[in-house]
């Protein structure tokens, strides 16, 4: 299924998990009224949202045209593109929360966020920290037909870090930061868990999701722990 199909789903569910990051980031690239912001990757734009709170201008591209549609709810300026298709700018600070290690070539993504920051910017890579961070991966193994592959180098300690090094970025800001995953009742963490799968599978899967996450039931519901790391760079001028 894909991302287009799935973003009501993934915006009720997942949508707003990455609220402490965007504090963070905002908080370290000084986000305030004035402001030009670009999030690439964007998704349904509750980032996007936020930053406009702060009295930003913001913009948006996203290679899902149903995120897109659902951004524009949010926020009027989001368009339809990805690494290869942003717009020119400058921006003071361009953003890409879980999109980056998407990308065919992570350094030519990252390339392009630089030469879209305007001199003296900052460009924030934010993606999910290595799984034994994250109360997730306790679901995900219970799941999961053979071992899950390694962490990719961009979720370890110092992997941002070294991506912005190699960048050509001075590091301002980096760490990594708890984004607790809460969820009212155990359909909406199967239908979050198995996001993507048809019925029958949740059906089928549904009973070993939640008997793994018995340990983070708090009344009807469920809390699981998770971080995101984050690393912010400025543009040398």
């Amino acid at each position: 299924m894909s991302w287009s199909q799935l973003a009501t789903e993934w915006a009720e569910l997942w949508g707003e998990l990455g609220r402490p990051a965007w504090a963070a980031v905002a908080e370290s690239t000084g986000i305030r009224s004035g402001s030009r912001v670009l999030d690439v990757g964007c998704g349904s734009g509750e980032f996007l949202a936020y930053a406009a709170s702060l009295g930003a201008t913001v913009a948006g591209v996203d290679p899902a045209e149903g995120m897109v549609d659902l951004a524009r709810t949010r926020v009027t300026n989001v368009e339809l593109g990805d690494f290869g298709s942003l717009p020119a700018g400058p921006f003071d600070v361009v953003t890409a929360f879980n999109a980056l290690q998407f990308a065919d070539d992570t350094d030519d993504a990252l390339a392009a966020l630089v030469a879209v920051t305007a001199p003296a910017g900052f460009v924030a890579i934010v993606n999910w920290a290595e799984r034994e961070l994250n109360d997730l991966d306790v679901l995900e193994r219970s799941v999961d037909e053979g071992e899950p592959s390694p962490d990719g180098d961009l979720r370890l300690p110092g992997g941002l870090e070294q991506l912005l090094a190699d960048g050509g970025l001075e590091l301002v800001a980096s760490g990594a930061v708890a984004v607790p995953w809460v969820l009212a009742s155990d359909d909406d963490l199967v239908r979050g868990v198995l996001l993507g799968e048809d019925a029958s599978v949740q059906r089928e899967l549904g009973p070993t999701v939640l008997a793994a996450a018995a340990p983070f039931r708090q009344g009807d519901g469920y809390r699981l722990l998770n971080h995101f790391r984050y690393a912010i760079g400025t543009v040398v001028e």
